[in-house]
């Protein structure tokens, strides 16, 4: 059966994000010697550039392939060898079709494999990875052994990090949303609990020294993504403590209180708002 999330709360993400700007800049920033962060729309991009050629991560909107490739040019002129999707939305599988037009291998955890070819509209095949795996996975390229990793139902059911261990630079996916509310898609199998074990097993991987690239956001670090966890674990003890109340979702939805503190630092935006996030978090936790 067809799943129609794509064009449900996932086309709205996508939506919502494109409509920041339309004249969209792709811009570079260098972390290692191999390791580099795109940002443009959409999931934070990262790339490791040497003489193996190019390792991607993510891949934003159909739209943007040119710029982010001519981007990507100015770094490299190897071609990209390997497309690893953190997971399945649009935001961060759009070029999926541009890019393995090019033959580029594309891998994913089992889950982004299932939701893509399952989605209405169907995905071209092309864009479908060609890769999968179950927990984790290495990858051995440009001098480096990448480890990627899947987290159990945390953002969607599909999430994965990838770890480079000699640059020490940590790319998260939509585990992490730095200085925002998070979107927890409890429609793709994604749950409050699951999010919040995710961070702490990322959180065991990373030093103070590593550069930790979120799937929406600023780089950051682990102070940043840190105070992250902390966020969602203060959430979701405020909201319990609702619950136990006998409150309702739209008692806790109205109450802004329980998220004033991250409302005044600037966490709410135009898709996950503050009362949306009070939504998330009541439905993730009620059982």
């Amino acid at each position: 059966m067809k799943t129609i999330t794509y064009f449900c709360s996932i086309l709205a993400f996508s939506t919502i994000i494109t409509s920041y700007s339309q004249d969209v800049v792709i811009e570079t920033q260098q972390l290692s010697k191999n390791v580099y962060m795109l940002t443009g729309q959409g999931g934070n991009i990262g790339l490791s550039i040497g003489d193996d050629g190019v390792f991607m991560i993510d891949d934003q909107f159909a739209r943007l392939t040119p710029q982010i490739l001519e981007a990507i040019k100015k770094l490299s002129d190897k071609p990209i060898q390997f497309l690893v999707n953190t997971h399945w939305h649009g935001d961060h599988t759009g070029g999926n079709e541009n890019i393995g037009k090019q033959g580029v291998t594309i891998i994913a955890q089992d889950n982004v494999y299932k939701r893509l070819s399952e989605a209405t509209p169907e995905t071209p095949k092309i864009a479908l990875p060609t890769i999968t795996f179950n927990d984790k996975l290495h990858i051995h390229i440009n001098g480096e052994d990448v480890l990627v990793f899947h987290v159990d139902n945390a953002h969607t059911d599909g999430d994965a990090l990838l770890y480079f261990p000699d640059s020490n630079v940590l790319h998260t996916g939509d585990t992490f949303f730095s200085g925002l509310y998070p979107f927890i898609d409890l429609d793709s199998g994604g749950s409050v609990d699951g999010y919040i074990a995710a961070v702490k097993r990322a959180l065991m991987v990373v030093d103070d020294d590593t550069k930790i690239i979120p799937g929406h956001g600023k780089l950051s670090n682990k102070k940043g993504y840190e105070f992250f966890l902390g966020m969602l674990e203060d959430l979701k003890s405020k909201v319990l403590a609702e619950i136990s109340k006998g409150k309702t979702e739209d008692d806790v939805a109205a109450n802004t209180s329980l998220t004033k503190t991250y409302d005044d630092l600037g966490y709410s935006w135009a898709f996950i708002n503050s009362e949306r996030i009070r939504r998330t978090f009541y439905k993730g936790l009620k059982h």
